[in-house]
């Protein structure tokens, strides 16, 4: 199961600044992130970490990452021997790590441990091998009670559809 524990704070480092009413700069809120500020949102590390860059982020709403796919990977020695195909467990399991960067940095939701729970209407809709970049969008649904939260997921390579389907995730004590 995907699990994540630590709420974002904004890293001004690295962000832009924006004027306000009274002529003062604000930072805005970061819409990239690089492999080393992704591991602070998530507890994932080698080989479970799938996510290389998050290239689109808009808080509460939505989060686009890529996934660079290489040989290198541990699964493809068994997934298939002479004819590498990443498992479709791990295209959604990206994904959920994806929307994991969005359920980290929510507002007014305590911290905590965000468990990848469950997924609907997951269609895969063609393989994804060595030298394939994914681009994974994941989008907000709905959350309820501050403990639980859909969100829809598509992945893609070079433009065609790889993946997609509704995740669900609930905070756990």
């Amino acid at each position: 199961m995907s699990t994540l524990t630590e709420v974002n704070t904004l890293n001004t480092a690295n962000s832009e600044s924006l004027p306000t009413e009274n002529g003062e700069d604000s930072p805005a809120v970061k819409s990239t992130f690089t492999l080393e500020e992704i591991q602070k949102f998530l507890p994932h590390r080698y080989p479970f970490a799938l996510v290389d860059r998050i290239v689109d982020y808009v808080p509460s709403q939505k989060a686009i990452g890529i996934k660079n796919v290489t040989f290198n990977e541990p699964h493809f020695q068994g997934h298939f021997p002479g004819r590498p195909i990443m498992p479709g467990v791990l295209i959604v399991e990206a994904m959920a790590q994806v929307g994991g960067i969005v359920l980290a940095q929510l507002p007014d939701i305590k911290q905590g441990l965000w468990m990848f729970t469950g997924i609907d209407q997951v269609k895969f809709r063609r393989q994804v091998v060595p030298g394939d970049q994914l681009r994974m969008t994941v989008e907000l649904l709905w959350v309820k009670r501050r403990r639980f939260a859909k969100m829809q997921a598509l992945a893609e390579v070079d433009g065609q559809k790889v993946c997609e389907g509704e995740l669900t995730f609930s905070m756990v004590d």
